[in-house]
């Protein structure tokens, strides 16, 4: 079965070959090599994708130069700049492979255009749209009420266990908001049962 109907049929189980196929036929691959992005800040690119391979991090490009990494994309995954696809705005994101990575795309427009053909597609916005606001309230509850140490044993038990396994330790720490020294000694602490 194609991963992208797999992820479609996750929400919407009732998903038909009729209101598959046109789906279907807009789908196309892209490869990301190790470092290069899917948007980048400042870029207008209205299109969605499933992760089919590869690990990608979303991160924010702050005025100091700084960045700031707040999400992790590992397979069956669907990323996008959603702010973007939605106001018609360059996006204020940038979504980077820290892998080589295999994307299957399609344009945003045509997901619009399927919301007014079959409602089931417009059930399945609803429902993707709520799963990612319900994650985004989260982090974001994390970032503003718990403290590093909190964050990371709330990472621990998360079931996130591929940003421990397969994201590099300065990443971790930049997605936790502190130093990868203070990482370090968090980490130590914990494993210490302190």
């Amino acid at each position: 079965m194609n991963p992208l109907r797999a992820y479609l049929l996750r929400f919407v189980p009732g998903l038909t070959e009729q209101e598959w196929a046109p789906l279907a036929a807009a789908l196309r691959t892209e490869q990301l090599a190790r470092g290069a992005h899917f948007v980048q800040a400042g870029q207008y690119r209205p299109v969605l994708a499933l992760v089919l391979s590869g690990a990608l991090r979303l991160y924010y490009p702050r005025p100091d130069g700084e960045e700031r990494t707040t999400y992790f994309f590992f397979e069956n995954h669907l990323l996008a700049d959603y702010p973007g696809c939605l106001t018609g705005r360059p996006s204020q994101l940038s979504i980077q492979a820290l892998t080589d990575a295999e994307l299957l795309v399609f344009d945003y427009a045509v997901l619009r255009e399927l919301y007014d053909r079959f409602p089931v597609y417009e059930r399945f916005g609803r429902l993707v749209a709520e799963y990612h606001l319900l994650g985004t309230d989260a982090r974001l509850t994390e970032q503003l009420l718990l403290s590093p140490e909190e964050r990371y044993r709330a990472l621990l038990v998360s079931g996130k266990t591929k940003i421990l396994e397969r994201i590099p330790q300065h990443l971790v720490a930049n997605y936790l908001g502190i130093t990868p020294v203070s990482l370090s000694r968090i980490r130590a602490r914990v494993a210490r049962g302190g």
